[in-house]
């Protein structure tokens, strides 16, 4: 079997605050933002890659989340943080833009391993709402 990450969801308490932070702190372009915007869509996403979007929600915008996905208690699971693999210059970047917007780097780490192998640095902070974020480069 071959499967791919379609989606993440991440609860969120503001969703355009994190919009933001994602897509101008981040740089990960927004995906129905112009929509959820002027209300024509329950929530906004960001696109990690061509494959694959993070869902910005909220509780109040996705009631009944559990019945959904007919597991109870699944709605605000939390999750221990997610981990975006990027090219070198768009760390180096990164790390200009999270200390131009007062963002805090937490952590960071050498020769982690990760789905593409050993990535020589990685970086983490929190997004607005305390959701761990990992970015990475491999060589």
């Amino acid at each position: 079997m071959h499967a791919r990450l379609d989606h993440l969801v991440c609860w969120v308490s503001d969703q355009l605050v994190s919009l933001h932070f994602y897509e101008r702190v981040i740089g990960l372009p927004g995906v129905r933002a112009v929509e959820f915007r002027e209300g024509k869509a329950p929530f906004p996403s960001v696109r990690i890659s061509p494959e694959c979007v993070i869902d910005l929600m909220t509780f109040e915008s996705m009631r009944g989340v559990d019945e959904g996905t007919g597991v109870p208690g699944s709605s605000g699971h939390p999750l221990n943080h997610l981990c975006l693999a990027v090219g070198k210059e768009d760390f180096d970047a990164l790390q200009v833009r999270l200390k131009q917007h007062k963002v805090e780097i937490t952590g960071t780490g050498t020769n982690s391993f990760g789905a593409q192998g050993i990535a020589p640095e990685t970086i983490y902070f929190p997004d607005p709402d305390g959701n761990v974020i990992e970015v990475r480069y491999y060589d």
